[in-house]
């Protein structure tokens, strides 16, 4: 994401412009903007004249639109972002609390406003939306995939980009092959499976944007990992199949070889690329990865919680008691809590994980790690109820009331 202008206060009301360069940026602007924010953007409203005769006429106008933010539409696989909320400015064209719904696309800017009102309304710039900014423009940060993965079972593919912030499902490859005949030849599945090969590794190729001609044998580009994962030998078919391709058609594949990687699934669906990033061997390849740092971080936290040590607290009031007890500070405490807590529509209840997080950082002198839903490791936290903490000493238990009856009396 490209900053264009910055115009905003830390805590306060202010507005930022931005250019989404690459698709995870996306990403970054569904989780800044927010309902109440003010989004301006070009747009294209089709607009009916009535003439003189009594016939009309439909015509697209492109529009510079401001809205008032409503709702959030984004599809993680094609990593569209659609905007809907009342129109502000009034044009030619368009009237002011009409409805519209901005397309926000690649390479256009667009400008967001977060207000704080003189009654305390709204968020402002936060330091949670800081963050998130400087996240979204950090040049430093590699915005395209860590890693590429194939789950895959005969005539069934899945391609999925696992990337700093999300895992993507880009490609789906499915395909009728015939079944291998009992006490026959087995020429039909072998065709079969070489055209489901054929077919894969092509729209694999294509989702990386992968150069097969000559020029890419001289890339300085590093290829990232390519893992194959499968049930019985299907992802080593397939990897011997690559190598077949690259060594006779296509010279410039061998430079993918050297980073694919087999592993075993237990299907070929996509439920199974979490067991495949679990696995010894994933882990060793992805080990500086954001990801990896943010599945460690999990699996240290599940440790501590079997151990039954007092120190890996979960859920929303047990961390809370724990800040109360200054047991996530200096020394080794690490809030942990995911992303997914600062879409809330409730200005309370994002202001409440907002604060703790400032109070754990900057008060306390704890760690705090904001965890990707759209990543195995947020999901596992948002199973816990979206946050956690590693303490430094064992935390007083509490007995906590739960929503909406009374604790019984022991």
């Amino acid at each position: 994401m490209r900053l264009i202008k910055n115009k905003i206060e830390h805590g306060g009301s202010g507005t930022v412009t931005l250019c989404p360069e690459e698709p995870e940026d996306m990403w970054h602007a569904y989780n800044l903007i927010r309902p109440g924010d003010l989004l301006r953007a070009s747009a294209i409203r089709r607009v009916t004249t009535t003439h003189d005769t009594g016939t009309t006429t439909s015509s697209r106008v492109h529009l510079t639109l401001e809205i008032r933010v409503k709702s959030l539409d984004f599809d993680p696989q094609s990593s569209q972002l659609h905007v809907g909320g009342t129109i502000v400015n009034e044009t030619p064209h368009t009237k002011v609390g009409q409805h519209h719904t901005l397309d926000l696309e690649l390479n256009r800017n667009f400008t967001l406003e977060k207000e704080i009102g003189a009654n305390g309304e709204g968020v402002g710039w936060d330091s949670i939306a800081v963050q998130m900014l400087q996240d979204a423009v950090d040049e430093s940060g590699k915005r395209r995939a860590e890693a590429v993965a194939v789950v895959m079972q005969e005539g069934l593919a899945h391609i999925c980009f696992i990337g700093q912030y999300q895992t993507v499902l880009k490609q789906k490859v499915e395909m009728s092959v015939p079944r291998k005949r009992q006490g026959g030849g087995g020429g039909d599945h072998d065709k079969g499976m070489a055209k489901f090969y054929q077919v894969t590794l092509d729209t694999l190729l294509r989702q990386m944007e992968f150069n097969t001609s000559a020029t890419s044998l001289t890339s300085n580009e590093p290829v990232k990992p390519v893992l194959l994962a499968s049930p019985g030998f299907v992802a080593a078919g397939f990897q011997k199949y690559i190598q077949s391709v690259a060594s006779a058609t296509t010279p410039a594949l061998r430079r993918l070889l050297p980073s694919i990687v087999v592993v075993h699934s237990a299907s070929g669906y996509l439920h199974s690329l979490a067991e495949v990033l679990q696995s010894p061997a994933v882990k060793t390849i992805l080990a500086d990865t954001k990801y990896a740092r943010e599945t460690k971080l999990m699996d240290d936290f599940l440790g501590h919680l079997r151990k039954e040590t007092n120190k890996a607290i979960y859920g929303p009031r047990e961390v809370e008691s724990a800040v109360d007890q200054g047991a996530v500070g200096r020394g080794g405490g690490v809030l942990i809590i995911s992303n997914r807590l600062f879409r809330s529509q409730d200005v309370a209840e994002r202001k409440r994980w907002v604060s703790l997080v400032d109070r754990v950082r900057d008060t306390e002198g704890g760690e705090v790690r904001v965890l990707s839903s759209d990543h195995e490791s947020g999901r596992r936290l948002d199973g816990l109820g979206g946050v956690a903490a590693l303490c430094t000493f064992p935390v007083v238990e509490e007995d906590f009331e739960s929503d909406g009856e009374p604790a019984e009396a022991s």
